[in-house]
């Protein structure tokens, strides 16, 4: 007959050692886990205005421009453990009211804010085409410089493009001097 398999006395496990070298080997298991990282919510954003005095900046005179289509181009690098990869946006944006213009990109894995220094991300903004007949001259066409900006309490990073603008095809001496 078969006779179940006991312990002498001696090698018999306390349950308080067993809940204790149970515990230690449970932490030990989630001390290897790193923490998941969160991504930042990236804003891509600019704004094109009409640039009455042909200076290139938005003066007394200028106004913001709706209604303008511009075509956005990004790269960013995700970086796991595993590997680098790059991720690249073209998308076109038309400006508000406000003259401003937007491209939200969701959280993605390995993607974080350009103002860590390891990290290469580059967006670049274009004007296409602009609905206003009177302001309709391309000043700024292009622009890739930009400004990062990150809020670690809403997890938003903000690229922000300089401007652009168009100009009207004759100069108003009257305004401008």
């Amino acid at each position: 007959m078969f006779k179940p398999y006991s312990l002498s006395p001696k090698f018999a496990m306390n349950p308080m050692i067993l809940f204790v070298v149970s515990s230690l080997f449970i932490n030990s298991l989630h001390a290897g886990v790193e923490p998941a990282k969160t991504n930042s919510q990236i804003i891509v954003m600019g704004f094109v205005y009409c640039d009455i005095c042909f200076n290139n900046s938005f003066s007394r005179h200028s106004y913001f421009l709706p209604g303008v289509e511009v075509g956005i181009d990004c790269m960013f690098k995700a970086i796991s453990q595993k590997t680098i990869e790059q991720i690249s946006l073209s998308v076109n944006r038309t400006t508000n009211k406000d003259g401003v213009y937007k491209l939200e990109i969701p959280s993605v894995d390995g993607i974080t804010c350009a103002e860590d220094s390891e990290i290469v991300s580059s967006c670049q903004a274009s004007l296409i085409r602009t609905s206003s007949s009177s302001c309709n001259i391309p000043g700024y066409k292009t622009t890739s410089d930009q400004i990062a900006i990150k809020s670690r309490q809403a997890n938003l990073c903000i690229y922000s493009l300089n401007a652009l603008n168009f100009r009207p095809s004759k100069i108003d001496v009257t305004l401008c001097g």
